[in-house]
């Protein structure tokens, strides 16, 4: 039986994993926490409560990591980094990176090839985590697929109960673009790359239209009919330090490669397709 062993079995893998149990696979998903190894097991999930142990990497044909640095470097590799290099029948491995390896691009175009320059913290530790992955990988022959995700949205994760709220604010920043990606195209853009394996390969995860983050509010405001939520100038904005750090770059990011190597058709090409799909099926 194909075996997925999903480390830090978060949003994007959730999303995977019915694509993959439909199709009479066993999906083993980590978790730090024993009530949402609950809400996974009732999902079809085997849930592993796991904080740095070792892990079923004999009974998996393919390895998922979601898990982010840390000032240590990669919690996984940390762990398991000799247990991985020793796996001899992993078919498929993916690491779920961002957009922000590439760094502040002034709103011009980036693409896999472009080099990695980014400017805050968590692009460098991103940028230092793929490498240890890629190392490993090249050290021990190991099929390791990269997946550079743009700002990821979906179920639960949206403008539209801020706007409800009454809560929501245009952040406005001369000249700021943001990538996006619906969850559910993450979920296809795996199942495709499980399905058409590429060693070495590296994906950028995102729709066809960059837009200004004020667009995407103003747009969620229009389809629940409501006010237009006021404009804030950027400098102005009460931000978290972590909210501030995501508007010092901007760039627009090409998916061209999952679209010509992986066959790719997105469900949602734009915000305004996945803004109206989430509307529609919150009923």
């Amino acid at each position: 039986m194909p075996t997925l062993l999903s480390i830090g079995h978060g949003y994007s893998a959730r999303a995977l994993a019915p694509l993959l149990l439909a199709s009479g696979w066993r999906v083993i998903g980590t978790t730090r926490s024993a009530e949402k190894a609950e809400m996974l097991r009732s999902e079809g999930v085997e849930p592993l409560v796991w904080e740095g142990g070792p892990l079923p990497l004999d009974q998996a044909t393919h390895l998922l990591s979601s898990v982010a640095p840390g000032p240590e470097g990669d919690p996984v590799l940390a762990a398991q980094h000799s247990e991985i290099a020793a796996s001899q029948h992993l078919e498929w491995i993916g690491y779920l990176s961002t957009v922000g390896v590439y760094g502040d691009h002034a709103g011009g175009w980036v693409d896999e090839a472009t080099p990695l320059t980014p400017s805050t913290k968590r692009g460098q530790a991103r940028v230092e985590a793929e490498a240890a992955w890629g190392a490993l990988a090249a050290a021990h022959d190991l099929p390791l697929h990269i997946f550079r995700l743009a700002g990821i949205y979906g179920p639960g994760r949206g403008p539209f109960e801020k706007v409800r709220q009454g809560t929501a604010r245009r952040i406005v920043k001369e000249g700021q673009v943001f990538s996006r990606i619906h969850v559910e195209d993450i979920a296809q853009v795996l199942l495709a790359s499980i399905d058409n394996p590429d060693p070495g390969a590296v994906y950028n995860v995102c729709d066809d239209d960059p837009a200004p983050p004020q667009d995407v509010i103003a747009y969620a405001a229009e389809l629940l009919d409501l006010p237009l939520p006021p404009e804030v100038p950027f400098d102005e904005a009460d931000l978290s330090p972590m909210a501030r750090s995501f508007y010092a770059e901007s760039k627009r990011v090409r998916n061209d490669k999952i679209k010509r190597d992986l066959g790719v058709t997105l469900r949602y090409p734009d915000y305004r397709a996945g803004l109206r799909a989430l509307l529609d099926q919150a009923g």
